[in-house]
């Protein structure tokens, strides 16, 4: 089975920057994480969760209009990692953060257990 290990979430302040990273780990299931898009979403506090950023397996990139401009979407398909860079973030962006892998062709869909974010000064 496909897990999603995240890490590089944490505190800080009103302007600063964070940056999120996303292993995908196959194991023994053969799963090419190059064939797979790149999501990241967020839930706040009390709301639904929300897509923040994709890229796809060719490299396309969309992002959720809030963000266009602050956040980064990338991806090393060597290493199997995503990243989601962030920048001059606010207290709105106070969130858990997800990574997801999903490849629709095969039906697969893999997520991650989520990273809190807290910005606030």
């Amino acid at each position: 089975q496909v897990e999603i290990a995240e890490s590089g979430g944490g505190l800080v302040q009103p302007g600063g920057s964070l940056t999120l990273s996303c292993l995908f780990k196959p194991g023994d299931s053969g799963h090419i994480f190059s064939f797979f898009d790149l999501n990241w979403y967020r839930q706040q506090p009390g709301k639904q969760r929300e897509l923040v950023a994709q890229i796809n397996d060719q490299g396309q990139q969309i992002y959720l209009p809030s963000v266009k401009g602050r956040f980064t979407i990338s991806r090393l398909n060597p290493r199997n990692t995503g990243i989601l860079h962030m920048k001059n973030l606010q207290p709105e962006d106070t969130a858990v953060y997800y990574c997801n892998s999903e490849r629709k062709a095969l039906n697969l869909n893999y997520w991650g257990r989520g990273t809190q974010v807290t910005v606030f000064s």
